[in-house]
């Protein structure tokens, strides 16, 4: 049973803190964390989409998402050494990240970055 039937039973049962919607977000880091596993597939997914338009930002967004649930961003600075302003701003949609940095951030994070060939 999926999180939003489970709530929308709970609404209907008479539970009152249950919130009508869940944020996109939320559900995936959700996911992410239940299934540590699947933060490989999703980032390599990620990166065979970067060259697609708005992939970049995408990509960025997908390794917040593995980091908030490993932990939080505050933990990825700790185990990388990179300042947790730093790490926010790197990993925004906008965000313009070096290569040492995305490397520093996925190896505290726990996952491998595959390299895929494009044609």
């Amino acid at each position: 049973m999926t999180d939003k039937i489970k709530m929308k039973v709970a609404r209907e049962a008479g539970a009152s803190n249950i919130p009508a919607t869940i944020d996109h977000d939320a559900a995936m880091i959700e996911e992410l964390r239940a299934d540590p596993a699947y933060a490989e597939i999703y980032l390599q997914t990620a990166l065979e989409d970067i060259y697609e338009p708005g992939g970049v930002g995408a990509f960025l967004i997908a390794l917040r998402q593995i980091i908030e649930a490993r932990g939080g961003v505050g933990e990825i600075a700790k185990k990388s050494g990179l300042a947790r302003q730093h790490i926010y701003r790197a990993l925004s949609a906008n965000g313009n990240p070096t290569l040492t940095t995305i490397t520093e951030i996925t190896r505290a994070a726990g996952v491998r970055l595959a390299p895929v060939h494009y044609a």
